[in-house]
């Protein structure tokens, strides 16, 4: 149960605090986040994560 729990508190941190996010990496990296990167990216370590698992 907190194998599902966790990832769902992650994915929500996130896109509460996306804003903040974005605002941080621009600052420190000087590059701006786009989201279909970002999801994109974030869905391919997810399906790469789930392989790995099962």
């Amino acid at each position: 149960m907190i194998k599902y729990i966790i990832p769902a508190i992650i994915v929500f941190l996130i896109v509460l605090f996306w804003e903040k996010i974005t605002d941080f990496v621009e600052k420190k990296f000087n590059i701006k986040l786009n989201y279909i990167v970002v999801s994109s990216i974030v869905a391919a370590i997810a399906i790469i994560l789930l392989l790995l698992n099962y």
